[in-house]
């Protein structure tokens, strides 16, 4: 934490809340990172963050910003380029790595650049969408640069071309559905630390990640060792290749029927949920570092020039 203040218990100002889509589960991981952070012997402020955060973190003079927003302009770079422009040691990725994550289709270039699996894809009006197929069903219909599955359509076979709302922007991703199994590895640093198995009723959607009994996690996930490993592997390669810090997760399917040509990446998230029993902190948990102390060594690894 290069550039910190000398206190006795650094002062860590939690970022949560936003301006985007994701504000409320922000605010959970937010809330839940705090209460861990204090009981690891850190002093915490809570921040709320609107229009105002340059202003409200100059006063505030904190040691370190533990960065618990999701969505837009918290993982996407924006937030990242204030602290930098304040030097404020600061947890995650840092501004180029949260920019190119966020957005989907420049995520898959680098992927594919690096020789990840990926499933084909296509950015394209949202108009063009809603006229006729621009690739054969089954696909998928997703924002380019939203995250936590905000915005989701499933086009199945034999279906309509969907009627997207207005909510959705002018430019949209169009991907080949890939059938199969919902994979999930975190890395915390140089280490992949588990995959995991997240079973549900439906596409794992917004709902299904944050509504009580939307889904459930199996961990380790009961698959063949190479897969296993492939897992762990893309996972570490997909961290690298971004240029990602601190932690990160990396979400797959796999289509069991192929083997490991089934296996493809869907994106990677530099800003995971933080709360206790979110995919992340639970794959901590797996190998033995607890909820305060992941928020320890989260907190250890800020610094600013990520």
């Amino acid at each position: 934490m290069a550039g910190m203040s000398s206190r006795a218990a650094p002062e860590v100002a939690v970022l949560m809340g936003g301006l985007s889509a994701e504000r409320e589960v922000s605010l959970s991981s937010g809330k839940a990172c705090a209460a861990a952070l204090r009981e690891a012997g850190f002093g915490v402020v809570e921040v709320d963050c609107g229009l105002d955060l340059p202003a409200r973190l100059a006063a505030l003079k904190p040691d370190v910003a533990f960065n618990a927003l999701h969505g837009r302009w918290g993982e996407d770079g924006c937030v990242q380029g204030i602290l930098e422009w304040l030097r404020l040691p600061y947890t995650h990725s840092g501004v180029l790595a949260s920019a190119q994550a966020m957005d989907k289709a420049r995520t898959k270039e680098a992927y594919a650049a690096a020789g990840l699996p990926v499933v084909p894809s296509l950015l394209v009006p949202r108009e063009a969408v809603a006229r006729g197929h621009v690739m054969d069903p089954p696909y998928v219909v997703k924002p380019n640069n939203e995250g936590s599955s905000v915005g989701i359509y499933i086009v199945r076979e034999g279906a309509n071309a969907p009627r997207l709302t207005e909510t959705m922007p002018a430019t949209v991703m169009v991907e080949a559905y890939a059938p199969g199994r919902e994979l999930t590895v975190a890395v915390l640093g140089d280490r992949a630390l588990c995959v995991t198995d997240i079973l549900t009723d439906g596409w794992y959607d917004y709902e299904a990640k944050y509504a009580p009994g939307g889904s459930r996690h199996v961990l380790p996930a009961d698959l063949p060792d190479e897969i296993t490993r492939a897992c762990m592997d893309y996972a570490l390669r997909a961290h690298a290749v971004l240029g990602c810090r601190g932690l990160s997760r990396t979400d797959f399917r796999w289509d069991a029927t192929r083997g490991l040509a089934g296996l493809v990446l869907l994106e990677t998230n530099t800003q995971p949920g933080m709360t206790p029993t979110s995919l992340a902190p639970e794959q901590a948990r797996h190998v033995g570092l607890s909820f305060p102390d992941l928020c320890r060594w989260i907190v250890e690894d800020a610094s600013c020039d990520r």
